[in-house]
């Protein structure tokens, strides 16, 4: 009796083990599909260049029967998909790097108010700079109901500054300098 008892819990566990595995890698795809759809529209908003159409995040699971997954980030242009790393501009980078940040702070962070870029317009041409400016400022008045929502931007970029601050959807505008004494 106690032998087929624990041959029956057992079962059940391979069972919810089973279920709860199929649950996970479901959830996995939903994310990444929500997660590169929001990086599709934010690279075609703001990207101003001709030679990439959008970008995505590629998983491709580790082995069989594991739960790791190894992520790329790729590129597509005419239908043609070629992976990121050594063929993009240090300011391409950059972008795609703001706008994967961006993407999974949407995702995943929407209870949690505080989104803050260091020198986001790093290596970033003019008209990607303002782009990107445009983008954030989408972000904010799609966010100005959300009464946690705080946008932190470190950055040099007066022009850059004066984008994200010319709205009233800043509610506070800090310019902090050196004293030059």
């Amino acid at each position: 009796m106690w032998l087929q008892t624990t041959e029956m819990a057992n079962k059940d566990l391979d069972r919810y083990y089973a279920a709860l595995d199929k649950a996970l890698m479901r959830f996995h795809t939903m994310k990444m599909e929500e997660i590169n759809k929001i990086i599709k529209e934010l690279w075609q908003q703001t990207y101003r260049g001709q030679d990439i159409d959008c970008i995505s995040i590629n998983s491709d699971s580790e082995g069989a029967g594991t739960r790791s997954y190894s992520y790329r980030v790729v590129m597509q242009n005419g239908g043609a998909e070629l992976e990121m790393r050594g063929r993009c501009s240090a300011g391409q980078k950059v972008l795609a790097s703001l706008i994967i940040r961006l993407a999974l702070a949407e995702t995943f962070c929407l209870n949690c108010g505080i989104l803050a870029l260091d020198e986001p317009t790093t290596n970033l041409d003019g008209p990607n700079a303002e782009s990107l400016a445009a983008a954030l400022l989408r972000i904010m008045e799609s966010r100005k109901g959300q009464e946690n929502f705080q946008l932190i931007i470190i950055t040099h970029d007066e022009r850059f500054a004066q984008l994200i601050g010319q709205r009233q959807l800043a509610e506070k505008y800090y310019r902090i300098s050196k004293d030059e004494q």
